[in-house]
């Protein structure tokens, strides 16, 4: 039965065998021995200690694992000899060449030393074997472009670890971490930290620290800090609430797709392409979820460490996951985006016209109705909906419904409706206007509209619409319903339709519509006609003078009827 010894090694904890034990140490005596006269001894026998616990910790099995012999071996192999790495001027060469047949893949890890901001893109200078430079351009890029190089710069910044220890900056660069390596990155510190010393202006120093201490007291030093600490932690909250309310609104997303929801999503038109494309619905969400809830995500895992600098990491296997499925899902929705938006290349449309059977004394009657199984009222309106019809079919609602009047040199007034969509090629968008389904009703004179068109679901959402142009021959009157000015497109010039009654009666002229009976207040277009033969009626009896339908009158719409007589005057109002 061999003894088993508790040692802490690089700041792990360890039940090592004796044996074990005792070749370990001689293994750190010997390492001792062959520094003695090397600078910064202390600074590289604490690197290679944490080296070595670093490969004891990766053979640990279980909290119970017992380091044996032929763990130690193994360690010794991969660290090598002490007396095999004994740096001197004269077997550089060969060491060179044992370091490139004994050289590893890299980590990847940011660079603070030779970094500007964070060291990302010097560590991914590192890693990828380019100048950093090139990685700025690239970010600085992306931020004129479309801002993700901003956001892809903090996620890295989150996920990639610092390189802080002599063995993470030769994993950084791909260097064997052995003895050898170690003693020389080591050396190569003290001495860029020599030259720094020998260089330094040491007057220009020492006055600069006696004049700045003068200047500056250390409580003033202490208050700054503390106001640090303090914005730090309140950015810290800040950072929780946002990134935690941001996951739970789109967890209710997700759960949400298709049907009507309390969230307006600013990438809600997005989302809604599952509604419409080859794509099945949860795929828009998920894709939604990860490409916004995992820069989210991070975010609140900075603010937790802002609030608890000391809370362990999520990890390195989480943390590339993470950014492995934020990448795809950012590819993949750029890539949907490019295919959705060639299905809206090409306009397609299907004209149909009818002429209305109008005598010339007639007036016609025009108006919108909506259908109570879509919508409550004609007012209730939607550009795009997935809804179903009275067989329960999935169909595609919408209210993207035009009306113009024009003026025709023909005989009868006419309806020209225009059935629009959209397609990849022309045929298809045709084809796809053809499915459009729109009704309209001529009774006597009567124009009745559908205010809104549907389409089988199949057939996809390509802006699907509808324009009305009615043509009417000079001298054809007609009146509008209130429901028209939802629809209205008519250019202001040539017919402008006043809201404030339906009860108006309109003219087609020579070069627009002219409104017969409207207040002279609403003569903003020049259309109202003042005709001067209008039935105006006068009466003078033994009752007194009794005045209808004058013209000064008129302009107000309310007055009847004005009476002058022994009982004084008498307005009539309507």
């Amino acid at each position: 039965m061999n003894k088993t010894v508790n040692i802490n090694l690089g700041g792990m904890f360890f039940h090592i065998d004796e044996d074990a034990y005792q070749k370990l140490t001689r293994y750190f005596d010997a390492i001792k021995r062959s520094l003695s006269n090397s600078s910064g001894q202390d600074e590289i026998i604490k690197d290679i200690e944490m080296r070595v616990s670093e490969l004891l910790n990766e053979k640990q099995k279980s909290e119970k694992h017992v380091v044996g012999l032929k763990d130690v071996d193994e360690v010794i192999a991969v660290m090598g000899q002490p007396e095999d790495y004994i740096i001197e001027e004269d077997n550089q060469q060969n060491q060179s060449f044992n370091d490139n047949m004994s050289r590893k893949s890299k980590k990847l890890y940011r660079d603070k030393e030779k970094g500007m901001i964070g060291g990302v893109a010097a560590g991914l200078g590192h890693y990828f074997g380019i100048d950093a430079v090139w990685i700025r351009v690239i970010l600085i890029l992306l931020v004129w472009g479309a801002g993700t190089g901003v956001l892809a710069y903090i996620i890295l910044w989150i996920v990639m670890p610092e390189a802080i220890t002599t063995s993470e900056k030769l994993e950084m660069t791909g260097e064997p971490v052995n003895i050898s390596n170690i003693e020389k990155k080591v050396r190569e510190e003290f001495e860029n930290v020599s030259d720094k010393i020998k260089n330094a202006d040491y007057d220009k120093y020492g006055n600069q620290i006696k004049s700045g201490a003068g200047k500056i007291g250390s409580s003033f030093g202490d208050f700054i800090l503390s106001v640090f600490k303090v914005f730090a932690k309140f950015l810290g909250i800040i950072l929780i609430i946002t990134g935690l309310t941001t996951l739970i609104f789109l967890l209710i997303g997700v759960f949400t797709l298709g049907s009507s929801t309390f969230i307006d999503f600013p990438w809600q038109d997005f989302v809604e392409a599952g509604n419409f494309t080859d794509y099945p619905i949860w795929t828009f969400g998920l894709l939604m979820f990860f490409a916004v809830g995992i820069p989210f995500f991070f975010l609140s895992i900075l603010g937790f460490k802002l609030l608890s600098p000391n809370m362990k990491s999520i990890g390195n296997i989480a943390k590339y996951t993470l950014l492995a499925l934020w990448i795809i899902a950012v590819a993949l929705a750029i890539s949907i985006g490019i295919k959705q938006a060639s299905a809206f290349a090409i306009d397609g449309r299907v004209v149909q016209k009818e002429n209305i059977a109008l005598q010339t004394t007639d007036t016609l009657h025009i108006k919108f109705i909506h259908n109570d199984y879509y919508a409550k009222n004609v007012d209730d309106r939607n550009n795009f909906r997935i809804t179903q019809d009275s067989a329960n079919t999935d169909v595609i609602y919408s209210n993207e419904v035009r009306f113009e009047i024009k003026k025709t040199n023909e005989k009868l007034p006419y309806i020209k409706i225009e059935k629009e969509a959209k397609g990849k090629s022309l045929s298809e968008a045709k084809q796809r206007a053809q499915q459009i389904r729109y009704s309209y009703k001529i009774i006597g004179n009567q124009l009745i509209l559908d205010n809104y068109l549907v389409s089988d679901l199949k057939n996809k959402f390509r802006d699907q619409e509808i324009e009305i142009t009615l043509y009417l021959p000079e001298g054809t009157l007609f009146k509008v319903d209130s429901s028209v000015q939802h629809y209205d497109r008519s250019n202001d010039d040539f017919f402008n339709l006043h809201d404030s009654s339906d009860k108006y009666l309109y003219q087609m002229m020579d070069t627009n519509v002219k409104c017969l009976d409207c207040p002279a207040d609403e003569n903003d277009y020049d259309d109202i006609d003042y005709n001067e033969d209008q039935h105006t009626s006068v009466t003078i009896n033994k009752n007194g003078v009794s005045i209808t339908n004058d013209t000064i009158i008129n302009t107000n719409s309310d007055i009847k009827e004005l009476k002058i007589n022994k009982d004084g005057i008498i307005i009539k109002t309507k």
